[in-house]
């Protein structure tokens, strides 16, 4: 993978609602689940997406708050891979509430 260009981060970027770009090289999510255990079956799913395409986001849990964060360490910032995950992130998100 490749790092992307600042064009292309704000291009992928308007297509996620309510991901932030942070210190030009993360994106990040927060998610709020009506229960604590809502927002554990996202991360177990999440778990099991990212383990597939070998691609890990950093994952907070903050009682019914989860904090999705991603970057491609290989390339020092973000790459396709990071987008793609994050669209991965939003359909899981879509079929639990």
């Amino acid at each position: 993978m490749k790092k992307l260009s600042e064009a292309a981060i704000a291009q992928n970027l308007e297509t996620l609602e309510k991901w932030r770009l942070i210190e030009e090289k993360w994106i990040e999510r927060r998610y709020r689940f009506k229960d604590y255990l809502e927002g554990i079956r996202f991360v177990n799913k999440l778990a099991e997406a990212a383990e597939e395409v070998n691609h890990h986001p950093f994952i907070t849990i903050q009682y019914k708050l989860v904090i999705v964060e991603l970057t491609s360490w290989s390339e020092n910032g973000l790459t396709d891979s990071d987008f793609d995950l994050a669209i991965q992130c939003e359909k899981l998100y879509k079929e639990m509430v």
